[in-house]
């Protein structure tokens, strides 16, 4: 019998946070360093190979943030001060200028403009080199559809330095202009059956907790709530609405599908949905996997029904395979392992749908040639390929769906809700919202409609996922303090219209501290454990360099494997390792560790079934896994960076460490990393 072609459905979601303040100034730039680099990219990449379909998930923060750059001077503070001639800038705006322009990756966007990388790690700049930090920051994020195709910024580029203060501002003339296509193009594709478009509620709220906060207890039940939580129903109906308008306005039709902000989902959300007339949702796989209380995972692959809605749960594990590790990858090696994984899948079974769903900005920036290179050799392979045929995610609601009986509450990380609360963190900015709800419903005078709206309006961008996420200490940015501010300025302003004096704790930092624990810290010395695989004694390791997995992510989440902590250190013969976290999912699985010297691309395959010990290496496992790595015998060089694999067989683990290499450098004496 002939083989019927695995259905893969992929969703870019596109998103950010709405950075405007109670004047309506955009106080972060990264709409529009996004807009230069992705969000035009991403179909086009899709339209250079025939017969591809995908679906887009433009959230209404982006939409509207994306029509403002109409006017981007009147919008952003970013580039209000960007334009201006460097010796006009205060220290203050100097400075913080300088902190933007240094934000951008350097091994994948720095490096490669050579005048960028001489000036990225200079501390002081006169004003010559400031302009030329600046107009370099602004290239290094402009996209290859750009570089391909603008004359400007290939003819800015071509020149390389020396840029003028006329470069910048005709620089700036033509990503506006670019800009402002990106929505025309995106209706263009959708009327062309190219793609279907989604969208998500109004401000990117997590729906299930404004319904209800308990449903943070039920998926996790160690979870702790906010005090006096109050149930936002009203706010959750006007989430759906609002985005709904705002699509059909942009797009003259009404959506037939949403990505939930951060796929969550509860039963009573997706009625809400269904009321409104929206077809279908997407989630997580450990959405299902808890609704059925059953993790085979081939229930994963078909599409399912719950109160009338079609539901795809998305595979985690091939969606992380993009986003996080085929960067590590050359492209042609990381499209043929995806292809192998989909055409396992499609063996197993005659009707698959295979749901791929990712953030479709964040992880590009982390590749070489903002993944172009990537996307290129994958989507070539899927255009030739007789066993996998790409849908949208209306072509998939339309095809016979599996009933649900129940539909547990979660999200797209861990299937819970513990990124978005209870941490105290996460609970007290919860806690503001309620105080300043209660306050707002308790004002003793009347409200016309433009002050309820103006209101409205700054309750609904305080209930954004995006605050919530960077509370706590599952991730990190330097930009913490600058979301902290946003969130209670939302607040702040509700209670500046209603002219009541905002109380004082809304002018502290949810941000109590400073996260305490770095996600890497360097060796202070040099070490020489033994290698036995256990904690022999607590000196053994004293002085070691580590690497906290649990710190490495910022905008990007993913699963984040069974090793947690990387400790490393050398002394004059050997580079050594220990890696701690769940050992027993890798016993189970007969994994091979291999590392990879990035300089000259030396392997090391290690299976972990038994120790080893010769010249070249030691190995052992027990209570955690331990190396001694001979730098003579094996790695042969003095300074180098390591990368780390965890695969069975075809599938990979873990790719370790998740921010890119550990950099090893022999000759290290140490005096710069001392403290006292």
């Amino acid at each position: 019998m002939e083989r019927v072609p695995l259905r893969l459905a992929f969703v870019w979601h596109m998103h950010q946070p709405d950075y405007r303040d109670a004047e309506g100034i955009m106080r972060m730039p990264w709409v529009f360093l996004h807009a230069i680099k992705d969000y035009y990219e991403m179909p086009w990449l899709l339209t250079n190979h025939t017969g591809l379909k995908a679906t887009f998930n433009l959230t209404p923060p982006l939409v509207e943030q994306l029509l403002l750059y109409a006017e981007p001077l009147e919008h952003d503070a970013f580039l209000r001060q960007w334009i201006q001639p460097p010796a006009t800038l205060d220290d203050d705006a100097r400075s913080a200028m300088i902190k933007l322009c240094k934000s951008t990756q350097f091994d994948t966007m720095v490096k490669p403009l050579p005048q960028y990388a001489a000036l990225y790690h200079q501390d002081d700049y006169s004003n010559e080199e400031l302009l030329e930090l600046q107009t370099l920051f602004i290239l290094a994020w402009c996209g290859n559809y750009l570089r391909q195709h603008d004359e400007t910024v290939a003819a800015l580029l071509q020149k390389g330095s020396g840029f003028t203060q006329s470069d910048k501002t005709q620089l700036l003339d033509a990503l506006t202009k670019f800009v402002a296509g990106i929505l025309p193009y995106y209706a263009l594709l959708q009327r062309k059956g190219v793609i279907s478009l989604s969208t998500t509620p109004y401000n990117h709220p997590i729906l299930p907790l404004l319904l209800d906060m308990h449903n943070a207890k039920r998926a996790n039940p160690h979870t702790a709530l906010p005090e006096n939580p109050l149930p936002l129903e009203e706010d959750a109906v006007e989430q759906i609405r609002r985005s709904i308008v705002l699509y059909e306005k942009i797009f003259g039709c009404k959506p037939s599908g949403f990505w939930p902000a951060e796929g969550a989902v509860d039963e009573r959300s997706v009625a809400m949905y269904r009321e409104h007339g929206l077809k279908w949702i997407a989630t997580d796989e450990a959405i299902l996997f808890k609704s059925l209380k059953n993790d085979d995972r081939n229930n994963l692959y078909h599409p399912y029904t719950f109160d009338g809605v079609s539901i795809g749960f998305r595979d985690h594990g091939l969606s992380d395979l993009i986003g996080f590790t085929y960067r590590f990858k050359k492209p042609e090696e990381a499209a043929s392992h995806f292809t192998r994984s989909l055409d396992l899948l499609g063996s197993m079974h005659d009707e698959r749908t295979v749901f791929v769903i990712l953030d479709g900005e964040n992880a590009w920036e982390f590749y070489e040639n903002n993944a172009y290179d990537f996307f290129t050799a994958l989507y070539s392979r899927l255009q030739e390929s007789s066993t996998c045929k790409t849908v949208t995610m209306d072509e998939v609601s339309a095809l016979p769906q599996i009933p649900l009986e129940r539909l547990e509450p979660g999200s797209w990380i861990h299937g819970n809700f513990d990124t978005w609360s209870g941490h105290e963190e996460k609970n007290r900015a919860w806690e503001l919202i309620y105080q300043t709800k209660r306050d707002a419903e308790h004002y003793p005078g009347k409200i016309d409609a433009k002050t309820e709206e103006a209101i409205r309006f700054h309750f609904l961008a305080a209930e954004c996922s995006d605050w919530f996420w960077w509370y706590g200490d599952d991730h990190a940015t330097d930009f913490a303090y600058e979301f902290d501010a946003l969130f209670r300025g939302h607040l702040i302003a509700i209670y500046r219209i209603l002219q009541m004096q905002p109380p004082s704790e809304m002018f502290e930092p949810v941000l109590a501290h400073k996260h305490s624990q770095a996600l890497f810290t360097y060796p202070q010395s040099a070490v020489a454990p033994k290698i036995d695989g256990k904690q022999t004694s607590f000196f053994e390791w004293l002085g070691c360099g580590t690497v906290d997995e649990g710190k490495g992510y910022s905008t990007m989440d993913r699963v984040r494997g069974p090793i947690e902590m990387i400790r490393y250190g050398h002394d004059d013969t050997f580079v050594y390792l220990a890696f701690e976290g769940n050992l027993e999912i890798l016993r189970a699985l007969e994994v091979t560790l291999i590392i990879t010297v990035e300089e000259n691309g030396n392997q090391l395959e290690i299976p972990l079934e038994k120790p080893i010990e010769n010249k070249k290496i030691k190995f052992a496992m027990q209570s955690r896994i331990e190396l001694a790595i001979s730098k003579k015998q094996v790695i042969g060089l003095d300074a180098f960076h390591l990368r780390f694999e965890f695969r069975r067989k075809d599938e990979i683990i873990q790719t370790l460490p998740g921010y890119g290499a550990l950099y090893v450098d022999m000759n290290e004496h140490y005096s710069e990393h001392w403290f006292v």
